[in-house]
């Protein structure tokens, strides 16, 4: 095997504000000054706590030496949402790896991560001497100031792949080994989504027209599907594009949500809706409320803000939504979207304006708020970290947007995502790849090739369709895909997956059946990358 982790680490180091310096060991506690690091070791796992009094503490870095005896291939998760770029690749010092990796060579798969829900934000880097973990404390951008407070930091596990344990299903059991405490929809979530042919044109008359579509698509399931209207309803939808707060009530061309939801209803559909909860668009707000690092959006520290959110969660639960995705929730706190984890840690000069809570925290805490005040209805995390949603949330949106417009985008974001975070699925939460745009501009039997994929992946599975384009060949396709993932009973498996981005052969219930993706003249264009 590898390097172990379940041991004391050979050193840890300190990032404050003003410094970097190795602490000194003494037992199973490292410190220096007011800080200290302590660590134990039960049941398997390498519990990491932090206290400290004043000082401001940015990262604490655990290193584990050792070699890697054999040629190890590497892959590592994402901060958030995948960007098409999960994959397998060589040794490389300098690749930074959120949450978990895995390394695999010819005998053997092993694992090592931070179950779900730390309080730190981790990451893992691999070199020919050893492995280190990069535990990010910051509130904000800025080091946290504990004030005396113990807190565990994260819980470090690692696993090894039983004998001739392929590394595809090794995945999925160690994801089940970092899980704890998963929640999960009560019946597989599948449907349609406005956003991929709209693009936030839409209207209550359009949405009743896809909510007809897709009841007809559906008919005789007794499994219902979500139509979910996504950006374009909010009071600000027609002047702002992905607009937030207010949430109070629809615009002009959505003048009644709750009689909207129970249309819909009756129609024999569930009602979903989208919602951004940090952003903020009101003039009069408490400066107190407002994040350091954008005045429009909440600062998610303070508990008066989490209670707006709170409040904006279940006044659209209440309207009789039984589905609410929300989106942009790490790009309203860091400020970009990020797929790279290196921009992420070199933010510098903000924080939050409660200086005792890590960044983890803070986002849990909105995790924690928004589950807590949505009722019965499912919950789908965009832009979500899914390492700290998992508990809170029932579907993470698992990659960045596919395309109404860009087969390659479907392809490149949909199939990496799919694939690469299948552990995940079922263990974590229920996975959501996106969905299949289904607009003119893809040829109807390249689009047609994803579809089938999500829809025998055994994940949820959503479509944007325009009723005015939909023909009728694509309609028969649509009801056998939508009657799969009604029942969500398929398994499957990435066969090439270490070789390539976008798998293209598989076993699908114990069946092979392969996918060429790439068409004959090859990519159209840049817009997946």
């Amino acid at each position: 095997m590898g390097i172990h982790i379940n041991r004391l680490p050979d050193y840890i180091r300190l990032v404050t504000e003003t410094e970097k310096r190795l602490l000194s060991q003494e037992g199973d506690c490292y410190s220096y000054g007011d800080v200290q690091v302590k660590t134990e070791l039960a049941n398997k796992e390498l519990r990491i706590s932090l206290t400290a009094e004043d000082t401001p503490v940015r990262f604490v870095v655990c290193r584990f030496n050792g070699s890697w005896d054999e040629n190890y291939y590497f892959l590592g998760d994402a901060i958030e949402r995948g960007y098409g770029n999960l994959k397998w690749e060589g040794m490389d010092p300098q690749r930074i790896m959120p949450w978990y990796f895995m390394a695999a060579c010819e005998k053997e798969t092993l694992g090592y991560g931070v179950k779900v829900r730390p309080s730190a934000l981790a990451f893992w880097m691999c070199d020919p001497e050893g492995i280190t973990l990069w535990l990010d404390t910051r509130s904000g951008a800025k080091g946290v100031i504990l004030g005396g407070r113990e807190l565990v930091l994260a819980c470090l596990i690692e696993r090894k792949s039983a004998v001739s344990q392929k590394s595809f299903s090794f995945m999925k059991d160690f994801c089940q080994a970092l899980s704890d405490q998963p929640v999960f929809p009560e019946e597989p979530v599948y449907g349609s989504n406005n956003w991929y042919y709209a693009y936030g044109n839409s209207s209550e008359e359009r949405v009743l027209k896809d909510t007809a579509l897709l009841a007809e698509l559906t008919e005789g399931l007794i499994n219902r599907p979500y139509m979910v209207i996504d950006d374009c309803w909010q009071e600000l939808a027609l002047t702002k594009g992905a607009a937030g707060r207010p949430y109070e009530r629809g615009n002009v061309r959505f003048p009644d949500m709750k009689g909207l939801a129970d249309k819909m209803r009756g129609m024999g559909v569930r009602p979903g809706i989208w919602i951004r909860p940090l952003e903020t668009n009101e003039m009069f707000l408490k400066e107190s409320l407002r994040s350091e690092r954008n005045r429009n959006a909440l600062d998610i520290s303070q508990a008066e803000a989490l209670q707006l959110i709170g409040e904006d969660v279940r006044r659209v639960a209440d309207w009789g939504y039984e589905l609410i995705k929300y989106d942009f929730a790490t790009y309203d706190f860091y400020g970009d979207f990020y797929s790279q984890p290196l921009p992420w840690l070199k933010q510098e000069g903000w924080g939050l304006k409660d200086r005792s809570k890590t960044s983890a925290e803070a986002i849990k805490d909105l995790y924690r708020v928004i589950y807590e005040n949505a009722g019965n209805a499912v919950i789908i995390g965009c832009n979500v970290i899914g390492h700290l949603a998992s508990g809170y949330i029932h579907l993470h949106r698992s990659g960045d947007d596919t395309s109404g417009h860009s087969y390659d985008r479907s392809i490149m974001m949909g199939v990496n995502t799919l694939c690469f975070r299948m552990g995940q699925h079922k263990n974590f939460f229920h996975i959501d790849a996106d969905c299949v745009g289904i607009t003119s501009d893809i040829e109807w039997k390249d689009n047609k090739k994803f579809l089938d994929l999500l829809s025998l992946s055994g994940t949820p599975l959503f479509v944007s369709v325009d009723p005015e384009e939909v023909t009728a060949e694509m309609k028969e396709d649509l009801k056998a895909a939508f009657g799969r993932a009604s029942e969500q009973k398929d398994d499957l498996e990435a066969l090439d997956w270490m070789h390539t981005t976008i798998p293209e052969n598989y076993n699908i219930n114990g069946e092979p059946k392969s996918y060429n993706w790439i068409r004959p003249f090859g990519l159209e264009d840049f817009s997946s990358l």
